[in-house]
């Protein structure tokens, strides 16, 4: 493969493709009944269900036309449009996420493109972000020492996400070429027999592995470290207790679910839920899993709660 034919435009085929599955994971991300997250059976008193619809029908379009040269400028306008449309924050974490996966060319694997595509960021993809966090105002934000979002970034957008690869999951995403979401496009969906039909339980048990794994970064800025912790303990040992018959034990779930969402959902594991969007597209973008269609994901929705 040569150099042009990695870094030229993207096709228009490409890119509906890409419109495609940007729309269908952000949906499936959140139609999936995730313990403490929005979902059809379960609204915050500001977000539902439908918000998150939306939202990807905004952003999926912006980021489908994502080239490596204007990540930033994708991820503001991104943004931009949801606060115009919405006027809330339903989707930074995955725009941040998805915008430099979109921006690996058409030609290239997301394993031998992603690198390439983070070094090349630079400072105006940084104040790009960075205006873009400001306008989504996300909960929990705080002051940092170095690398404060309401100040202006002192070097490339991805040397500020090395400043907060510490404490943050999508800062490290981008400070180790995505790892995380490599991992489970590479390995976590062979595991899975019939995507299709078992979407939400896979995603559901998705979570929690990523929980078990990893303090969610959204619940540790807003209740702090020891409840994150909390939150990875509980989810550890409903995930090493009862993974394979999980389902089978929904009184743990119900509890776990009920426990996030007291003290007003601000144990909402939303970066975890991030994570997963992430991992929807780049599953569906390397061919690992088909994500169903709109239609199928309300059937299964409709049964669901027909059941429930």
């Amino acid at each position: 493969m040569n150099d042009h034919s990695a870094d030229g435009p993207a096709s228009c085929g490409w890119t509906i493709f890409l419109e495609t599955i940007i729309h269908r994971a952000c949906v499936l991300e959140a139609a999936a009944a995730k313990p403490g997250n929005v979902h059809p059976q379960a609204s915050f008193a500001d977000t539902t269900y439908a918000d998150f619809v939306r939202s990807a029908e905004i952003i999926a379009p912006i980021l489908a036309r994502t080239t490596p040269y204007a990540i930033g400028k994708s991820i503001y306008d991104a943004v931009e449009a949801t606060q115009r449309s919405l006027g809330k924050n339903t989707n930074l974490g995955i725009l941040l996420l998805l915008a430099p996966l979109c921006a690996v060319p058409e030609f290239q694997s997301l394993a031998e493109g992603i690198e390439p595509v983070l070094r090349r960021l630079t400072r105006d993809d940084a104040v790009w972000v960075y205006r873009a966090i400001r306008l989504a105002q996300p909960g929990g934000l705080g002051r940092a020492a170095a690398g404060d979002v309401a100040d202006e970034p002192t070097g490339t957008l991805l040397e500020m996400m090395h400043l907060s690869r510490s404490h943050d999951l999508i800062a490290r995403e981008y400070a180790e070429g995505f790892p995380i979401i490599r991992e489970i496009t590479e390995c976590y969906w062979q595991d899975i027999g019939s995507f299709g039909s078992e979407w939400n339980t896979a995603i559901i048990a998705l979570q929690l592995r990523l929980m078990a794994s990893y303090s969610d970064s959204l619940i540790a800025r807003k209740c702090g470290t020891e409840t994150a912790l909390q939150a990875r303990n509980k989810a550890e040992r409903i995930w090493n207790e009862f993974c394979r018959s999980l389902f089978e034990r929904k009184t743990e779930l119900i509890e776990f679910d009920n426990w996030l969402r007291a003290d007003g959902n601000r144990r909402n594991p939303g970066t975890t839920a991030d994570l997963i969007a992430g991992a929807l597209f780049a599953a569906a973008r390397e061919r690992v899993i088909e994500l169903p269609d709109l239609a199928t994901i309300e059937r299964d929705i409709a049964s669901r709660s027909i059941r429930s």
